[in-house]
């Protein structure tokens, strides 16, 4: 029970690092990005393109760290598998 535990733990603080990590990344390239279009193409804003989709993944590490987190872990996966075994043996 304690393994099983830790491992949940590691699971959480895991995502966890992936996404401050990946948050920290998109500000910091993101940042340098607008400053490259401000200084040589202020007529279009190219850099909300990267801002909009790489800020998709940033959101969805942000909910796999915080709102689901339990939701997609090998126990629910387990779970699942055998709730679908039950249904299909009825």
């Amino acid at each position: 029970m304690a393994d099983s535990l830790r491992l949940r733990a590691e699971e959480r603080v895991e995502r966890k690092i992936k996404f401050y990590k990946n948050l920290q990344a998109y500000i910091v390239v993101n940042a340098f990005l607008a400053v490259i279009n401000w200084l040589f193409t202020p007529e279009f804003w190219w850099v909300a393109f990267p801002l909009f989709f790489w800020g998709i993944g940033v959101f969805k590490d942000f909910l796999m760290a915080y709102v689901f987190v339990d939701k997609f872990s090998e126990d629910y996966r387990e779970r699942k598998i055998q709730e679908e075994m039950e249904k299909l043996g009825n």
